[in-house]
């Protein structure tokens, strides 16, 4: 009943991204992981992202900053607001995820590309890192690489991204409850809540 469509490029994802998980165990609902590629969204839809890019608010950044520092404080991770290489393209991990998932390994997978990435600053384009990620959860790397030149799991991640795009959704996360009810940010994760709440009660 709760849909995560994410990317693995993005800080606010990473704090939902694990923010989420614990609330669903709450209630008791199960997560269906949607890897997109949020590139393709700013490109198609939301271009105001690379406007906001070349011309900065200053004071807005520094509280974006400040409010990230916050965020990453309060759920023990470690978030590095702008990594060397920022944007990074993330199309081979979210590709990773896709081709993960049957063997129900896209969520420590995507968690070590959020961890090697936001973390500990390292470019999740390059293949060596990618191998990296893949040692730590116990992937074969050369496996993993196969199954991303598919032409299957490309079509998988463009299909994710038009179909967030074509439900409303504008960038990632983007979370749905029972299909219609959509949420955008970490920062709405206590709407998602209150509706799993009113789900609940009425199911009662």
């Amino acid at each position: 009943m709760i849909e995560f469509f994410f990317d693995c490029s993005s800080p606010w994802t990473y704090l939902a991204f694990h923010n989420i998980q614990p609330l669903s165990e709450e209630f008791g609902e199960k997560i269906t992981w949607r890897p997109i590629l949020v590139g393709g969204i700013f490109n198609s839809i939301n271009p105001s992202v690379y406007a906001s890019r070349e011309h900065p608010v200053p004071a807005k950044v520094a509280y974006q900053k400040k409010d990230m520092a916050d965020w990453a404080r309060s759920t023990g991770l470690a978030i590095k607001m702008r990594p060397t290489v920022f944007p990074v393209n993330s199309v081979k991990a979210m590709r990773g995820c896709i081709f993960l998932d049957k063997e129900g390994k896209m969520v420590p997978f995507a968690r070590a590309v959020f961890e090697i990435y936001w973390g500990e600053d390292k470019d999740i384009s390059q293949d060596a890192v990618l191998s990296e990620v893949c040692q730590r959860v116990g992937v074969d790397p050369a496996k993993l690489f196969a199954g991303i030149a598919e032409q299957a799991i490309k079509d998988q991640l463009k299909a994710n991204t038009d179909e967030v795009m074509s439900r409303g959704g504008f960038g990632s996360p983007t979370i749905f409850v029972d299909r219609t009810d959509m949420y955008f940010g970490n920062d709405r994760l206590p709407l998602v809540r209150e509706a799993l709440q009113r789900r609940k009660a009425s199911a009662a």
